[in-house]
């Protein structure tokens, strides 16, 4: 794993004054990748004695109740999406003037935002609150923001206010460089990291079927690529390899993908969104991740830490998670997808060789300790400047 770390940095952080107040920013609270790495960050400070906060911009979610169990405090901000109709901007006016009175009254040492709405709002608000050390996370490549100026234009401006960028991925951190110009040493790599509990052995979940079990974890929108994977089971189907499709997660896209599975007469179970990932791992033949675009997956994580064969496109950071690992294929491609299932569920030895390699380097690279260590000894160094 990369570091991109400056030669002084022993003496940078033996010159540090102690990291006492870390605050963490981020859009909501859901069952996402970024918000699961929040939460682990969080509590890593925690058990740290680095007293921490997690400041929500547009509500809770499922893993609010973690942190407070944890007995790390979330500050609900009220900022208001699109989806909240009319009168948002001086709504949203008074949460930003909130955001700053919070960050005035917590002192942080450090305020780390995550996702373009929190770093492009966290640049301006840390400013105003005089917070020393500002940091911004990049968790996915900049596909979207291609082409819309005004999207782009705030986000260089957050960027020349903000301390150091922290890419999740190689492939995240290489495209930040080229999209936004960004000079190497205000940008650095740190993996994500997995609970200890993603190692350990899972009872399966219940999903009765004769068929092999493909599993695919990820929130149900178009980035995703979830019609390419259907399409891909169709052909297995064809070809006489009829396959389970297990898809965990939700979102908008879920109505056209039922559409399409009943059209293509596949067997596609909808299990929404889950917090019982490591069962539904265990029951699975191959995890797959047909990303149309990505950063550094979750899903992938999960599954290389349970020991299960992946097939993935290779996009983002899944070619650094999978590389001699797992079977990457082309993003958009069915056919390409249906080829690398086939070749895994025809040949067992392969899918158990992918599998341990798989284990073996997730337990070397992606431990939740090692993410907060690195994150730890980057805002040190930061206040030592």
């Amino acid at each position: 794993m990369a570091r991109h770390e400056n030669p002084r940095v022993d003496e940078r952080r033996a010159k540090a004054p102690p990291l006492a107040k870390v605050c963490l920013l981020i859009g909501q609270l859901g069952l996402g990748g970024t918000e699961k790495q929040v939460v682990l960050l969080a509590e890593g400070l925690h058990r740290r004695g680095v007293d921490t906060t997690v400041l929500v911009m547009f509500g809770g979610g499922p893993r609010e109740r973690m942190l407070h169990d944890a007995g790390v405090e979330v500050i609900r901000l009220g900022f208001h999406t699109r989806r909240d109709g009319r009168g948002r901007l001086p709504l949203n006016a008074a949460a930003f003037a909130r955001l700053v009175g919070e960050l005035r009254r917590l002192r942080p040492d450090v305020l780390h935002a995550f996702l373009y709405h929190s770093y492009v709002t966290a640049a301006p608000a840390a400013r105003l609150a005089g917070v020393p050390v500002l940091v911004a996370g990049r968790r996915s490549l900049g596909d979207f923001k291609r082409g819309r100026r005004l999207v782009l234009a705030a986000e260089r401006v957050a960027t020349r206010m903000t301390d150091l960028l922290v890419a999740n991925a190689e492939s995240v951190a290489e495209d930040t460089r080229r999209g936004e110009g960004v000079p190497p040493g205000k940008l650095t790599v740190v993996y994500n990291g997995l609970p200890d509990t993603a190692f350990e052995p899972a009872a399966p979940a219940e999903i009765v079927t004769g068929a092999p079990v493909l599993l695919c974890v990820a929130n149900l929108k178009r980035g995703k690529g979830h019609r390419h994977l259907l399409d891909a089971v169709a052909r297995l189907g064809e070809r006489g390899r009829p396959c389970t499709l297990v898809l965990a997660g939700d979102g908008p896209a879920r109505p056209a993908l039922e559409h399409q599975a009943a059209r293509l007469g596949v067997d596609v179970r909808f299990l929404g969104g889950r917090t019982d990932v490591e069962a539904l791992l265990a029951r699975a033949d191959v995890v797959v991740l047909p990303s149309l675009h990505e950063g550094m997956s979750n899903s992938i994580m999960e599954a290389m830490a349970a020991g299960r064969p992946v097939v993935a496109t290779d996009v983002g950071g899944s070619g650094e998670l999978l590389q001699g690992r797992g079977v990457l294929v082309p993003p958009g491609d069915s056919r390409a997808l249906a080829d690398g299932l086939e070749r895994v569920l025809d040949d067992p030895g392969l899918a158990e060789r992918l599998g341990a390699r798989a284990l073996d380097w997730s337990r070397a690279h992606l431990r939740a300790d090692t993410m907060v260590e690195r994150h730890i000894d980057l805002y040190t160094r930061l206040l030592a400047r």
